[in-house]
């Protein structure tokens, strides 16, 4: 009996969920500090006195971070976003065909209890005529007796 036990099965789902969280935690931490250190830089560059053009080369390149920032964190979602979907998509499948059985059943169910009836009916009609015959033959026998 090599049989999975369920809670072995749940444990390692629980598993993976938990470490594709932590890792979309983590890509969302990345991005909120990039983001803070962006919005503090500007200020800090014009409060030490420097120049316009280094101000729009540090907003340049802090734009190009940022930007690269939002589409690592977009790639982290959207690989966490497919394993959910594609583990959605097959309990789904696994529901459906879990629907069509059911049915399939539901519907021999009613075929066996239809079976079982029209056979039941059956048994008290025979049990009916043999106990009318079982009476005429007793009345039968019982004129007989008395005659």
């Amino acid at each position: 009996m090599n049989a999975t036990r369920p809670e072995q099965t749940e444990t390692t789902a629980e598993d993976s969920n938990l470490a594709a969280v932590s890792e979309v935690e983590a890509g969302i931490r990345d991005f909120v500090r990039n983001d803070i250190a962006y919005l503090r830089r500007p200020g800090a560059n014009a409060a030490n006195g420097s120049t316009a053009e280094t101000a729009a080369a540090s907003e340049a390149s802090l734009d190009s971070s940022a930007e690269a920032t939002v589409n690592s964190v977009n790639s982290l979602i959207q690989r966490v976003a497919g394993t959910s979907l594609a583990e959605i998509e097959k309990l789904i499948g696994e529901l459906e065909s879990l629907r069509d059985l059911l049915h399939a059943e539901g519907q021999r169910v009613q075929r066996e209890i239809s079976g079982y009836a029209q056979l039941s009916q059956a048994a008290m009609k025979s049990t009916r005529l043999i106990a009318d015959n079982v009476a005429q033959w007793k009345r039968a026998a019982d004129n007989l007796r008395h005659d």
